[in-house]
């Protein structure tokens, strides 16, 4: 399987870079970059559509954490990050900045392939809805989802929306009016093959409320069903 995906990779260890780089030419991805600096990094999105991002916490010239926000204003790709840290509150700090998945060191370089995978299917499934059909545009009022432009729009305004941030909401439009349980969101939208837990879905929460909702804290669209999960509400 060859791929047009372009894939840049920001560790300062070397030997991990070549090992990711060499697996994933061999599993097809012929386009990546790397990048042993968060400069280095920036540098390289600046003047190509990356489209996925494995990005090492620890780096030379500063911390993944605080080089992810700065991507964020460059991109809206893929950022899976590498961390030796497994505490929650360094998972959740990955995600609060922007990222959409995590693997720990040391780590099977087939489990990030396996991740990029299953990103680029649940992708390629969202892509594929025919533009003409009626129900890839969902109006909430306050808040439009274009699934066949890919677009998230507030009150008319465009506003950035990572992938997994995205897909989720998607997932949420597709199904307004009921309660979805963390488990079955987190099925639909990372996937058999994700490690992520119950915390990532709590936080990318958080991250559509911060987008949609006039007062995040009080929500009025995406609610909390305590012990069930949540639910977006659609009027008739």
């Amino acid at each position: 399987m060859e791929t047009d995906t372009k894939i840049l990779i920001v560790d300062d260890e070397k030997a991990i870079v070549k090992m990711l780089e060499m697996m994933l030419k061999k599993e097809g991805f012929q386009h990546i970059y790397t990048a042993h600096t968060g400069k280095d990094a920036l540098g390289i999105i600046n003047n190509n559509e990356v489209e996925i991002i494995i990005l090492d916490v620890m780096l030379p010239d500063g911390s993944g954490f605080d080089l992810c926000p700065r991507i964020r204003q460059l991109t809206n790709a893929y950022i899976l990050f590498l961390t030796a840290r497994v505490s929650d509150l360094d998972v959740l700090t990955g995600f609060a900045t922007g990222g959409d998945d995590y693997v720990t060191k040391p780590f099977n370089p087939l489990e990030v392939a396996a991740r990029i995978k299953a990103y680029l299917r649940r992708n390629k499934v969202t892509a594929s809805v025919p533009k003409h059909e009626s129900t890839n545009r969902f109006d909430f009022g306050r808040f439009t989802l274009d699934e066949s432009a890919g677009e998230l729009l507030v009150n008319g305004e465009l506003v950035s929306c990572p992938t997994q941030v995205y897909l989720l909401l998607l997932y949420f439009c597709k199904n307004p009016n009921k309660v979805l349980s963390k488990s079955a969101l987190l099925e639909a939208v990372w996937g058999f093959d994700s490690y992520v837990d119950d915390n990532t879905v709590s936080v990318h929460i958080r991250r559509i409320r911060e987008r949609i909702e006039e007062d995040p804290s009080h929500p009025k669209f995406l609610i909390t069903i305590r012990g069930l999960g949540y639910k977006l509400i659609k009027g008739s």
